[in-house]
């Protein structure tokens, strides 16, 4: 015997449809599509995670916290830099040079907004 399709109540119906809301808008948001995929990559997140939560940090402590080598630290934060998500100060102390990176109002804004997807996220996935 064959079971019949049950159709979705209202409710679940705009809960579902909330949900896709939710994926969707942030994929088909045209303002920053280009930009937003900058911060996917495992080290550039990783850097944009660490200066969301230090007002700024050094390349070491980047360099350290990440795990990761000067060269890739270097490239990594120097497509962020050029995005304009964070800002790069060298300087020297005690004749020893002293990078130091910072997140910007635009990198705060990006990053927000993907914290922003990825707890809704969470939520549609946890049919919340």
């Amino acid at each position: 015997m064959a079971k019949r399709a049950v159709k979705p109540t209202s409710q679940q119906a705009a809960t579902k449809l909330s949900r896709l809301r939710a994926v969707s808008s942030y994929v088909a948001d045209g303002e920053s599509k280009d930009f937003d995929r900058l911060i996917y990559e495992r080290i550039r997140l990783g850097i944009m995670s660490a200066l969301s939560v230090n007002e700024s940090m050094t390349f070491n402590e980047l360099k350290e916290l990440l795990k990761t080598s000067d060269g890739n630290l270097s490239a990594h934060g120097r497509k962020l830099e050029e995005a304009g998500y964070i800002t790069c100060r060298k300087s020297f102390s005690a004749r020893i040079p002293k990078t130091e990176y910072s997140l910007t109002p635009k990198g705060r804004r990006v990053f927000e907004r993907y914290l922003s997807h990825m707890e809704a996220l969470i939520e549609a996935a946890r049919g919340r």
